[in-house]
């Protein structure tokens, strides 16, 4: 992983410095604050690494700079990793960086998860985007689902109201302390769907795209 990094630290802030995928300008820093705690969920939480290993695809929604889903494709090279981005400047130059660091197993797609029909089971993941219950409200799941937001030390404060809301549609599966050396406290707090919403009595998702095709 730490050679991966380094090439991944250098096209950042060689070739493709004049993006803005990551503040971060030290080696060091970024190793730690960008890729030790993109992979620290999976590697702390039982419940993330089952569903993500029984599921075989993750969802990562809001990429930005590639994080967490290119160092979590690169640890896990025989999963499916599927991106999706609002800004299709980022789409490009993340697929870009993707290709040159050899990761042969992740699909990114400009689009808003709202306009995506989730149609497969999958592990959907959300770093540091937006609150919880408003991105649950936005995803149309017809199978099985579990979602990981992964969230700042300041979360219980600023979405107590969420998580009550959050409740009454999806079960709790997991609230566990990411603990990185270096990095604030996180959260990794996850859920599952409740209920499977019947695709063929929902006529709205006729406009949406199929994630079994966005790859």
């Amino acid at each position: 992983m730490k050679d991966f990094s380094k090439k991944y630290y250098d096209l950042l802030v060689g070739e493709y410095s004049g993006i803005n995928l990551t503040r971060i300008t030290d080696y060091d820093e970024f190793y730690i604050k960008q890729i030790v705690d993109s992979i620290g969920p999976v590697e702390q939480s039982e419940t993330f690494l089952k569903s993500l290993k029984k599921n075989g695809v993750m969802v990562d929604v809001g990429f930005g700079g590639g994080f967490p889903i290119l160092p979590m494709a690169k640890k896990f090279p025989n999963l499916k990793f599927i991106g999706i981005e609002t800004r299709n400047k980022k789409v490009t130059v993340v697929s870009e960086i993707a290709d040159k660091l050899g990761l042969k197993n992740i699909y990114l797609h400009h689009s808003r998860i709202e306009n995506v029909l989730i149609d497969r089971e999958v592990t959907i993941t959300f770093k540091a985007v937006g609150k919880v219950n408003d991105f649950l409200s936005k995803l149309n799941c017809t199978k099985r689902c579990q979602v990981f937001f992964y969230k700042g030390p300041n979360f219980y404060e600023l979405e107590k109201d969420q998580i009550q809301e959050a409740v009454k549609n999806w079960d709790m599966i997991e609230e566990k302390e990411i603990n990185v050396q270096g990095v604030e406290k996180r959260y990794l707090i996850g859920f599952e769907n409740k209920t499977i919403i019947k695709e063929i009595t929902n006529k709205r998702f006729n406009n949406l795209v199929k994630l079994s095709v966005l790859h």
